[in-house]
């Protein structure tokens, strides 16, 4: 994708856990496959560094032929346009061709031409190599969001258990009775417990929304709601000025 200069994004060889300030543990929710397909050894290692960070599972390989070979064992593809042995445009054909798996194209070119072809290609999105980090990673989101359905499995935080199918909570065995924000909030922080949420990201995951001016008003009212519910500040723990992430209790 479409990691630029400023991008230190997405990929390298070996898959491995998340780093960070929770080294070794990939939380279960965000264990997407994420395979980059970049010819430069450089950019892919910082894509995959930086998708490991945000929890992803990434791999890379550095040819068309490698890509065709794996992409059945990923879950998405960044696909670089800018290949040394099959024409980008063309491996985004096979890969579509083969199914219905999220394709991200990278393109150092930000022409309109360039982004018509990749789409015409198959891609689901076409971002520019020198676009920031932020943005690409708001992008894979946006198109995993549409690409697959919300998880309704159950999750379980210490006493707290969370249930996915009947949206139900229940906490030491006793019913927690939560409005439908507040079990999404809640549902997308214990997901992923050591992952810290940040405050766009549930604006746009919960409310399905941009973030506005009252953004933080919004996501302030519902946690506080969420902690009175469980009985403890410490069950949602806040990170100063990024976001969120699950406590317990």
């Amino acid at each position: 994708m479409a990691l630029g200069g400023h991008l230190a994004w997405l990929g390298r060889r070996d898959t491995a856990e998340a780093e960070g300030p929770y080294p070794g543990k990939v939380t279960e929710a965000l264990k997407i496959r994420v395979l980059v397909v970049e010819g430069d050894d450089s950019t892919a290692e910082e894509r995959v560094r930086y998708l490991r960070r945000h929890g992803y599972s990434a791999t890379s390989v550095d040819t068309g032929e490698e890509a065709l070979r794996t992409h059945q064992h990923s879950d998405l593809v960044v696909l670089d346009l800018d290949l040394p042995d099959i024409d980008g445009l063309e491996v985004c054909r096979s890969i579509r061709e083969a199914g219905d798996k999220p394709v991200i194209s990278v393109t150092a070119r930000d022409t309109e031409l360039d982004r018509v072809l990749a789409l015409q290609a198959g891609a689901d999105d076409c971002v520019v190599a020198s676009c920031g980090a932020h943005e690409v990673m708001a992008r894979i989101e946006a198109v995993l969001r549409r690409a697959r359905p919300e998880p309704t499995r159950s999750i379980s935080v210490g006493p707290l258990h969370i249930d996915g199918k009947t949206r139900e909570v229940r906490l030491r065995g006793g019913p927690v009775n939560l409005t439908a924000k507040e079990f999404e909030l809640l549902y997308i922080l214990a997901s992923g417990p050591e992952n810290v949420i940040t405050r766009k990201e549930l604006m746009d995951r919960v409310w399905d929304t941009s973030w506005a001016a009252d953004s933080s008003r919004t996501i302030d009212t519902h946690v506080s709601s969420l902690r009175a519910k469980l009985g403890a500040s410490t069950w949602v723990i806040t990170i100063r000025g990024v976001g969120y992430r699950m406590g317990r209790g």
